[in-house]
């Protein structure tokens, strides 16, 4: 190992400028590990603080009773362990919104019940209502037209029938070798890569997006003007799993649309056929659901333990605590913020004085694009100015969901940009570490190398350049601090948990919990107690201004 640490060191140093302390190979701590460890893996609380937030909390949508509730029982069970623990409020949100109830049946030319369950932001039926049920293809505003008078007290399917093909691997899968070994390969990145982000860098990709939202406003509107009774649409995965995100709105003074749910595959496609068949459709939707306006504003629950002699200066983990709302929101992301919290308190029950201060930050609003870690960066690290509005034809960026919004001007760098060492974070299913991703940044390689090389006897030994995306990491690496996502098992996230209503507790391997609260406890341990700061990137390059597009945005946030 010390052979390998000496030859990476030194090729980081024919390439970049790095601290001395890069130069010499990691010290690591080994009396430590073994001692988090032991407290990790035999005193664990893991899963008793994942079963409150799922089977007792249940999901936590941001801005619902059950996100608040969430922040309030982390911040006391912290509170609790003696760090000192709060929320931060960021925002205006919107609408808050909650669903207690949804039967779905066909009542004609059969009478069966249907899998479904309604998309968050969109109202409820109001008792139950039966109507006869369409298919309608919503492509263009075009289409709006030719149906204009004709779907009053209809129920609108709203999608194509979805093929169900057999599948042929396995929906339960752990990294092998061979994976691993891919990961680890950087892959050079093509002209139009950039650092990634929702929206991603394909303008195109972009450009349909903010198609599809434009479309579904128009569409709200337009539906409710017709009198439809309730959209449907199809669910993404198979096997009667209900992938379910959002729709509607929650912005107070826009129109939601018409009640909207998301149905199994299996069943939608059966009502296509039947229609396809000329046989007459009639189904009854009974959805008890409200919006919650009493408080706009959302929250991230933060707790410290305090640093001692660098006290100013932070290492950072955390975990987006907000879930979708058609299960428990399990594996997403409620098992990350148990290992997130359990990796404090192992650090707390050990008595450990970091150097430097260990905050652990639960974010609210990372469904809806990275909203609660964005402003918290925003407003502790750096921040670009909001949008301005758009004159004329078309919309600007204050138009387009916050997810998907261009850099605006400069950055503005706050004081304590210059004393944050490291952010960690946890957000891809309930399963163990197996190692982490550098987002880019060589100079951290070999650090990462040495603090991993302990863990290799538990499966976590893969050190990677590659950037990965989609996690809440991505709030600081934009601004040019160390942001890093782990590498994790898959496990079933992909093929079953993710946005459904299958993401349970039942589907979090108790070991592979502990496993990741040992390893972040240490890794986080390691960065508050080196000499100095992790090495940064450079810092992100401005963009030049952009002309306002026309011709494209906005539904809700979709899943």
């Amino acid at each position: 190992m010390r052979h390998r640490l000496a030859v990476a060191s030194l090729l980081v140093a024919l390439v970049v400028p790095v601290p001395s302390a890069v130069l010499a190979e990691e010290p690591v701590d080994l009396d430590m590990i073994t001692r988090i460890r032991d407290e990790g893996f035999r005193r664990s609380e893991v899963k008793e603080m994942l079963s409150v937030l799922t089977d007792q909390i249940g999901s936590r949508l941001t801005g619902s009773p059950g996100m608040m509730e969430a922040n309030e029982w982390t911040k006391a069970r912290m509170a609790k362990w003696g760090l000192d623990a709060r929320l931060e409020e960021w925002g205006p949100f919107g609408r808050g919104w909650s669903f207690s109830r949804a039967a779905v049946h066909m009542t004609a030319p059969h009478t069966f019940p249907l899998i479904a369950l309604p998309k968050a932001w969109t109202p409820g039926t109001d008792g139950e209502v039966e109507g006869e049920v369409v298919r309608i293809d919503f492509s263009t505003e075009e289409d709006l037209d030719e149906h204009r008078g004709k779907l009053e007290g209809k129920i609108v399917l709203l999608d194509e029938p979805r093929d169900l093909e057999p599948k042929d691997e396995a929906l339960f899968d752990r990294y092998d070798e061979s994976e691993l070994a891919d990961i680890h390969e950087y892959g050079i990145p093509g002209r139009r890569s950039g650092r990634g982000g929702r929206g991603g860098s394909d303008p195109d990709a972009r450009r349909r997006m903010m198609s599809r939202f434009r479309l579904r406003r128009v569409l709200n509107d337009y539906l409710t003007e017709e009198g439809v009774l309730a959209t449907i649409s199809v669910s993404r995965f198979d096997g009667t799993i209900v992938l379910v995100g959002g729709g509607g709105s929650r912005e107070k003074d826009e129109n939601p649309g018409p009640p909207s749910l998301s149905m199994a595959a299996e069943h939608y496609n059966w009502l296509c056929r039947l229609l396809d068949a000329k046989k007459e459709v009639r189904m009854s939707v009974d959805v008890e659901a409200r919006f919650h306006d009493e408080n706009p504003m959302a929250y991230n629950t933060v707790a410290d333990l305090p640093g001692t002699d660098r006290k100013d200066e932070v290492v950072m983990l955390g975990g987006h605590l907000d879930s979708w709302h058609g299960a428990t929101g399990a594996t997403d992301n409620a098992a990350c913020c148990a290992v997130v919290m359990e990796a404090l308190r192992i650090l707390q029950a050990l008595e450990v004085k970091p150097r430097r201060t260990i905050r652990a930050a639960l974010w609210s609003g990372e469904e809806q694009g990275l909203l609660g870690s964005r402003g918290y960066v925003s407003q502790h690290f750096a921040r670009r100015q909001e949008p301005e509005k758009s004159e004329g034809e078309g919309e600007g960026e204050e138009e387009v969901p916050s997810f998907m919004r261009r850099s605006q001007g400069p950055l503005e760098i706050l004081e304590d940009h210059a004393n944050l060492s490291a952010y960690f974070n946890l957000d891809n299913g309930a399963g163990k570490i197996r190692g982490i991703y550098c987002e880019e940044n060589a100079a951290v390689r070999p650090i990462f190398e040495a603090w991993l090389q302990p863990f290799a006897d538990i499966g976590a030994n893969t050190v990677t350049l590659r950037q990965t995306g989609g996690t809440d990491h991505q709030s600081f690496d934009r601004v040019g601090l160390p942001g890093f996502q782990f590498i994790q098992d898959r496990l079933d996230y992909f093929t079953r948990t993710h946005h459904t209503n299958l993401d349970v507790s039942d589907l979090c391997p108790e070991d592979d919990l502990k496993q990741a609260a040992v390893i972040l406890a240490s890794f986080v341990y390691h960065a508050a107690m080196r000499d100095e700061k992790l090495p940064r990137k450079p810092m992100p390059r401005e963009e030049p201004p952009r002309e306002p597009r026309g011709g494209g945005p906005p539904v809700a946030e979709s899943p």
